[in-house]
């Protein structure tokens, strides 16, 4: 069942309202980027994000072909959401699970989890490596 959460930086100068269904499952991608930062993602369609604070407040990151705009604060950067860009002009948008407040941690550690392998744009199939998971 979708459920609204809120969500955003360290420091509060980000902050957002993403609504969802945690259970439907998250995103564990290997692509440079996520690897690094040790990203936990949720996919969120473009109509349930909203950002509450203001667009100065962010910092955006791309890389590759540009496609994803890693947003972050400003002030502590912390990267809590991503907005995702498809080339047919469509979108969504990805959040950072553990930046969503109002999440038990019991939830979080019942949360089903999809590996993608973004190091090899191979969106179809899990990286080898978690093949046996």
């Amino acid at each position: 069942m979708k459920q609204t959460y809120v969500g955003g930086c360290h420091c509060g100068a980000v902050r957002y309202e993403a609504t969802l269904d945690l259970s439907q499952g998250t995103i564990r991608c290997n692509c440079t980027i996520c690897r690094k930062a040790r990203a936990w993602l949720a996919s969120v369609d473009t109509d349930d994000f909203r950002l509450l604070s203001a667009e100065e407040a962010l910092g955006d990151y791309r890389f590759g072909p540009g496609n994803v705009h890693h947003r972050f604060c400003k002030t502590c950067g912390i990267k809590s959401f991503a907005r995702v860009s498809r080339p047919d002009g469509t979108g969504f948008f990805v959040v950072v699970v553990s930046c969503l407040e109002n999440v038990a941690d019991a939830e979080l550690a019942a949360l089903p989890v999809m590996y993608l392998d973004g190091r090899n744009d191979n969106f179809a199939a899990p990286p080898l490596h978690t093949a046996h998971l």
